[in-house]
C-alpha cells in the first residue's frame, strides 16, 4: 500500500478500547460492564470520534466494539476507522493474552477480526520485533490482509529497532507507539515517519493515567498539547473506559 500523500499536520482525537476488553490502567484496571463499554462507544460517536483502536488480545475489546458497529447505519458505518492488530492472542480460559506470529495464527487471528468488526481499514502488526518483520510468514499475512481489502498495514511498535524499521518500511502506512512527557524515545522515529506520509498513531498520551496521578501539576490540555505539537501527523489515542472521562479528555483535546 502506498501511504496517504497527505496527512493533516494536526492528529485527530481517536479511542484505544484496550480497557473495554481487558483489565488495563493505573488507577482502576477494572474491566466494565456490557452496558458501560457500549456507553462509552455511544459517547465517542456523539462526541464525533470516529477513530477506535482494538486488538484480538485485548480480552472482549473486539467482540464489544462489533456489537456497537453493528447499530450502525450503513452511511455512518462507512465513516468509522477501525484499527486493530494480530501476533499478539487472548487465551480466554486463562484470561491473559500469549504471542504467536506464525502464518497460521496470524491467518486465524485476522479471521476473528474480520468476523467480529466487519471491516477493517489498518491492520498493525503487535508485540512486534526485528525478527518477525523480516519473516516469510508475516509477508503471507500482509497478502492476506490485502486479499480481504485491508488498504493500510503497519506495525505497533516498543522497541528503537522495530520502529526504525517499520517507519522505513515502504509498504507501510501506519506506526503506533507510546509517547508522552516522560516517554519521548520514538520522537526522531515518529516524525520521520509522519515526514514520509505515514500515519502515527500514539498511545498513552497519560503513560496510561500515571501522569496524571503522578505529576499533578499536568494537565490533560498540557498532556495532549505536547504530544500534538511534536509534529507527528495522524491520531492520539485516549485510553479511557469511562464515558464521563472520555467526554473530559475530547474537550481538553478540542481545546488546542
Amino acid at each position: 500500500m502506498v501511504p496517504d500523500a497527505a496527512v493533516s499536520a494536526r492528529p485527530k482525537f481517536g479511542l484505544g478500547l484496550i480497557g473495554i476488553g481487558k483489565p488495563w490502567g493505573y488507577a482502576n484496571p477494572e474491566v466494565p460492564d456490557e452496558r458501560s463499554a457500549q456507553e462509552l462507544l455511544e459517547r465517542a460517536w456523539m462526541l464525533g470520534v470516529r477513530y477506535f483502536d482494538t486488538a484480538p488480545s485485548y480480552g472482549v475489546s473486539e467482540e464489544r466494539l462489533g456489537r456497537f458497529l453493528a447499530g450502525l447505519t450503513a452511511k455512518e458505518r462507512a465513516g468509522a476507522e477501525i484499527a486493530t492488530k494480530f501476533g499478539e492472542h487472548w487465551d480466554a480460559a486463562r484470561g491473559e493474552p500469549f504471542v504467536d506470529h506464525s502464518y497460521d495464527a496470524l491467518a486465524r487471528s485476522l479471521d476473528g477480526s474480520m468476523r467480529r468488526l466487519g471491516r477493517i481499514d489498518a491492520l498493525q502488526l503487535h508485540k512486534t520485533t526485528p525478527a518477525v518483520l523480516r519473516s516469510e510468514a508475516l509477508a503471507r499475512a500482509w497478502e492476506t490482509a490485502r486479499a480481504l481489502g485491508i488498504g493500510r498495514i503497519g506495525a505497533s511498535v516498543s522497541d528503537a529497532e522495530s520502529a526504525e524499521m517499520a517507519a522505513a518500511e515502504g509498504a507501510f502506512g501506519i506506526v503506533q507507539a507510546p509517547y508522552n512527557f516522560e516517554q519521548r524515545a520514538f520522537a526522531d522515529v515518529l516524525r520521520r515517519a509522519a515526514a514520509r506520509g505515514m500515519v502515527v498513531a500514539v498511545n498513552r498520551p497519560f503513560g496510561m493515567g500515571r501522569l496524571l496521578y503522578e505529576r499533578p501539576e499536568t494537565s490533560k490540555v498540557d498532556a495532549f498539547r505536547f504530544v500534538a505539537e511534536s509534529g507527528f501527523a495522524g491520531v492520539v489515542l485516549s485510553g479511557t473506559k469511562s464515558a464521563a472521562h472520555l467526554e473530559e479528555n475530547w474537550r481538553a483535546f478540542a481545546g488546542l
